[in-house]
Order: C-alpha cells, then sequence, then structure tokens
C-alpha cells in the first residue's frame, strides 16, 4: 500500500496518491494532470478513481481531465447538483475496492453539501487514514461561507450548523489513532486557523482543534467558525462553477498560452484586444522598468491566488511578460485558479521591449534607509497595503490601512494629490499596489523596499498596535 501527499506550496493544497495490487486513486488533483499520470505508470498502476471530496472554490480541479485520458471514473459525493461531465455520485457508507484496499465515503456538509470524507482500510479491514478534504483542516476546519456563494439560500450559519453535525455525528467518533489527510494547510483562503502541519492524528486534532472540543454547544460552534472570516476572493465562486460544468482541456489552455510574442506582436495584440498586461517578474526588477499599464505580480509568491483576488474575471484575456524559461509555469499556475485565457507572452522577455525601443515605464522604489533621511526633512505619508489583521497586529504609528485583497474596491479612498509611501510585509504585495494604481493614473506612489520587515529594525519607527481609521485618506 502507498499513500502519499502531493503537496502544492502556493495553493496550500494536498492531492493524493493511493495505490495497491496495480490500481491507484486520485484524491483532489490539481489542473495539470500529467504528474500523477506519471505517478501511477512508476507504479506500473492504472488509476481507477478520481475522488473528489466536493466542488473545490480556490482552484480548478483536474479531474475531467484526469478521468479522460485516464478512463478512471470520477466519484463525488452525494449532491443535487448536475456536472456538465460523467460522474458517479456516490451514496453515504459506499465503498470503493482500490487493489488490496477498501476507500468507504463518508457524507459531511458543512464547507459545502456535497462535501465528502474517504476513509481507508487497508487490506486486514484496519482503518489507516481520513481524506478529509476541506470539512476538517489540521488545527482549523473548513469555512461555511463559500457555497451561499452559487447557492443563494444557503447560509453561512445553516452550512455551519451542518459541519458541526459532520464533525460529531461523522468524524470526532472514528479511531484516535487515525491519520488526517486534509486537502489544505497554512495559507488557504479555505479556513482561518490552519497549522503548517499537514497531517496529524484524529486523537490529537480533537484534543488540540478549536472546532472538535467535546463540550461545544451547536450555538458556540457556529460563533466561533464565523467568528472573523474575511470576505473570499471573488474567484472563489467562479472557480465552483468551472468545477460542476467542466472546462477547457488544459493541453488546449498551455497550447494558446505558450504563444511566443515579437515585441511589435506583442504591442499589435495589446492594442486590439485590450488584455491585462501582467508581468510576472520580481518586484525591483518591475520598478526598474516595464511596459507602461502593466501589473506585477510576482511569480515566486501566492502568484495564483492574487491574480485571483485582484483579477475580477477569469475569462479576461492576458499577455504575459516572464523571465524567460518561466512562461510555461507561469501559464499552468494561471489555469490552476481558471485563468485560460492567454493570448501569448513576450519573447525574450521585458529586455527584448526595451531593445525593440518601445516606450519604458518605473516606478520609485527605495530602502528604508532613504526613507528616514527624507522623514528628517519631510513629513511623509505611510500607506500600509497589508490584510487588516497584520496591520492590527502591528504597524507604524500614523501609516493608513488600505489593504491589497480589496484595493478594486478601495482605490478611490486613496488621494492621487498626496505622495504615498507603500509598505506591505517585505516589498511584494507594495509593488503589485503600486503597479495596479500606476495604470490607473496614480503617480505619487513609491514603493518601500524590504517593507515592514526593514522598517522593523530601523529606531525611527515608533509601532503601535492601534488601528488608524482609513477615511481620512
Amino acid at each position: 500500500m502507498t499513500v502519499e501527499q502531493i503537496y502544492t506550496g502556493c495553493l496550500a493544497e494536498a492531492a493524493y496518491y493511493i495505490e495497491s495490487n496495480g490500481e491507484a486513486v486520485i484524491i483532489d488533483p490539481l489542473r495539470e494532470v500529467q504528474p500523477y499520470i506519471d505517478r501511477a505508470k512508476k507504479d506500473n498502476a492504472k488509476i481507477k478513481y478520481v475522488f473528489e471530496t466536493h466542488f473545490h472554490a480556490d482552484f480548478v480541479s483536474g479531474h475531467v481531465d484526469l478521468a479522460a485520458k485516464t478512463g478512471a471514473e470520477i466519484v463525488f459525493g452525494p449532491t443535487t447538483m448536475e456536472t456538465g461531465f460523467d460522474a458517479h455520485i456516490a451514496y453515504d457508507g459506499e465503498e470503493f475496492k482500490v487493489g488490496d484496499l477498501t476507500i468507504r465515503l463518508i457524507h459531511t456538509p458543512g464547507h459545502t453539501m456535497e462535501s465528502s470524507c474517504y476513509l481507508l482500510f487497508d487490506k486486514d479491514g484496519k482503518e489507516q487514514g481520513l481524506f478529509t478534504g476541506d470539512t476538517l483542516f489540521i488545527g482549523d476546519v473548513g469555512r461555511p461561507d463559500l457555497a451561499q456563494k452559487v447557492i443563494a439560500d444557503l447560509t453561512q450559519d445553516k452550512l455551519a450548523a451542518h459541519l458541526y453535525d459532520s464533525l460529531r455525528n461523522k468524524i470526532m467518533p472514528l479511531n484516535d489513532d487515525l491519520i488526517v489527510y486534509p486537502a489544505h494547510g497554512a495559507g488557504s483562503a479555505c479556513g482561518k486557523n490552519m497549522s503548517s502541519e499537514t497531517t496529524d492524528t484524529l486523537g490529537n486534532q480533537k484534543k488540540t482543534n478549536y472546532a472538535l472540543r467535546a463540550d461545544m454547544t451547536k450555538e458556540e460552534f457556529v460563533e466561533a467558525v464565523l467568528d472573523g472570516l474575511t470576505p473570499p476572493p471573488g474567484y472563489f465562486p467562479q472557480n465552483v462553477l468551472m468545477n460542476i460544468q467542466g472546462y477547457e482541456k488544459f493541453d488546449k489552455v498551455m497550447e494558446q498560452g505558450k504563444k511566443a510574442l515579437t515585441p511589435k506582436e506583442f504591442e499589435l495584440v495589446a492594442n486590439e484586444s485590450r488584455p491585462i498586461i501582467l508581468d510576472t517578474r520580481d518586484a525591483q526588477s518591475f520598478a526598474q522598468g516595464f511596459i507602461p499599464n502593466s501589473i506585477n505580480i510576482g511569480i515566486d509568491g501566492s502568484f495564483a491566488s492574487w491574480v485571483g483576488t485582484l483579477v475580477k474575471d477569469v475569462k479576461q484575456e492576458i499577455l504575459l511578460i516572464t523571465k524567460p524559461g518561466r512562461e510555461e509555469e507561469v501559464i499552468t499556475r494561471l489555469s490552476r485558479v481558471g485563468f485560460d485565457n492567454t493570448l501569448g507572452y513576450l519573447k525574450g522577455g521585458f529586455e527584448a521591449w526595451k531593445e525593440a525601443g518601445k516606450e519604458v515605464d518605473t516606478i520609485e522604489s527605495v530602502p528604508v534607509s532613504v526613507l528616514v533621511e527624507k522623514m528628517k526633512s519631510e513629513d511623509i505619508n505611510i500607506l500600509d497595503v497589508r490584510r487588516e489583521s497584520e496591520f492590527k497586529s502591528e504597524h507604524v504609528k500614523g501609516a493608513v490601512n488600505v489593504p491589497l485583497d480589496y484595493i478594486n474596491q478601495n482605490m478611490s479612498e486613496v488621494d492621487k494629490n498626496k505622495t504615498w509611501y507603500v509598505n506591505c510585509r517585505s516589498g511584494y504585495r507594495s509593488m503589485v499596489f503600486a503597479s495596479l494604481l500606476r495604470a490607473r493614473g496614480y503617480d505619487n506612489l513609491i514603493d518601500i523596499k524590504g517593507g515592514f520587515v526593514d522598517m522593523k529594525k530601523s529606531e525611527a519607527f515608533e509601532m503601535t498596535d492601534y488601528v488608524c481609521p482609513t477615511t481620512m485618506l
């Protein structure tokens, strides 16, 4: 028996490969499915099932492509949703044979109504592991407010109540020595308090997970689970619909996106189609020179989730600027969150654009030492674009918080006539913020290189946990 967790850090997502006696299953695969096919070939195994724990919101699953390429059967838990592809809708308690193993579906509504866990039995019938999807995480449980974005009458209170029942009646009675295998870890927006650990025993979770407290009432559970939830990223309901209805083949998405464009061709497509020009280089390379009106979201960060958060429509057409050799990686990571309409990339990268004599823009980025010197002779305005929770925890006294997460709604609050020094934790989000506003006519933004991390090291800044209002921008 082989049980392998395949973890993707940028999405904090865990897929699973289980194999026994020449048969295999994949649980919650990502969009690009070839790695799973290759893994099965290594064991000379046939992928028999693709088990989905629910209709995912934070990524587009690879279930449709994987089934088409391998002949595997797609399995979902009990649901009234009609899918746009062939799938087996299992009943609660239905069992599936995989080699010498047995896998039992346990219906656990709450995160979504079709949410299900998969209980793994070895060849002797002993319970070995529980694949919990977004029902139970390490240190947390799935947020119960996502399905209401697709089905209006499923309120978060109703879903939270369902989740309470699922945890108490279906999961907590199971053996303490079971290994819990969740679909996400720390950094995912599908929960709020996830551990950096990606597996644990069920018994330890009963002791340490706030949501599994034995004497917790349903009312206390609902209040605790809903407390502190921030609105989910806008792409979540769009990804859910893609996972229900189906989507374009990944191979075709890759073929279209890998179209290499000369600077002249790139400019022509940009002028004709009016796509978003997405520059995925690191923040400081972008600051030193970029194509006017392009947006910087660096590939070496939480790239896919930030694209999904900041670009409203997954159908949006995109042109790419990447570091040469990373085009395929960027297209893949875009497709994971449903952005399939990449029109091509700039052949030769930004250097080719400069060499062609095309127009170039820059954004000023200064280290903290320069900022400290400026403070000696002038008053400065600091714009902190970290999340509200980060800002509340600690920030520079006098800074104003305008979180990057909600900049599309709050952009008008930033006074164009003021000069703002923009900071985040380390300089990634501040450049994303500055590039977004520069493309919309904000010319007085200066990035703080090194961000809050470097500012904390300087004695020139007074820190506070006082929450500044955002109404006096």
